[in-house]
């Protein structure tokens, strides 16, 4: 991107959802990815755009899960009186979904914490600190056959994960992450930025760098309004984004 747009990029991962969220209030961020919750919650408070998003495995929807112990509770009704483990207020396959499914159907976990990364969610479940977990779900596998949703992140520190730990439910789906510009962006540039993305994303090291990155293999145009089933939501649990949070 530098080379290509003779501009310096400043690159970052913040430590939260909300931490990214506020960098493009203090107008600390100007283009950022960032997940669909995020998304919608800084277009609320701060009036960012989505101009793209993400497609991985060729799909630009996603979805989340309910996970549990293999010798544990058997079906997400099961949770009722139970301890589970979300993974951030702002996470939408780790939080919003799986609250919507609770309220639908007068779920009540006993307790509850927020881990804060989806591996952190897995860990929790497999080693039985808690009885159920969400986190997202991705339908495809590798090349070895197993699968590639978030089981997968410590599939190293616990190689039969897979075994011992079993997805309840999937829910979804979802619009897949935007990249999104900060309100008052140069619109000029905003387009530049857009096109170099589209572009790197299909040359031989954007395919390689996107794809370890979270398996993205393009970027679509967006809008807005792609985003209003997310809203739609947020609204049957009777809040915005801001409230939820």
């Amino acid at each position: 991107m530098n080379q290509k747009l003779n501009l310096h990029f400043k690159v970052d991962v913040p430590v939260s959802y909300i931490a990214l969220v506020e960098a493009f209030g203090t107008k600390r961020a100007d283009v950022g990815i960032v997940n669909t919750f995020g998304y919608i919650l800084a277009h609320e408070k701060y009036g960012v755009k989505a101009k793209l998003r993400i497609v991985s495995f060729g799909r630009d929807q996603y979805f989340g899960q309910i996970i549990a112990r293999k010798d544990g509770i058997k079906s997400v009704a099961d949770i009722k009186g139970k301890k589970f483990a979300f993974v951030d207020p702002a996470s939408t396959s780790g939080y919003l979904l799986p609250a919507k499914i609770f309220k639908e159907r007068n779920i009540k976990p006993q307790e509850y914490v927020f881990a804060g990364r989806h591996d952190s969610v897995v860990s929790m479940v497999y080693q039985k600190q808690v009885d159920a977990g969400a986190t997202f779900h991705v339908p495809e596998f590798n090349e070895k056959g197993q699968p590639m949703d978030a089981r997968r992140l410590v599939r190293t520190q616990y190689p039969d994960v897979d075994d011992k730990v079993v997805i309840l439910e999937k829910t979804g789906p979802i619009p897949n992450d935007p990249v999104i510009f900060r309100k008052d962006f140069p619109p000029e540039m905003e387009l530049k930025i857009v096109q170099a993305l589209q572009e790197y994303v299909k040359s031989e090291e954007g395919v390689k760098v996107f794809k370890a990155l979270f398996n993205v293999t393009d970027f679509k145009p967006t809008t807005d309004s792609d985003y209003d089933s997310v809203r739609s939501m947020l609204k049957e649990l009777g809040k915005s984004a801001q409230e939820f949070m």
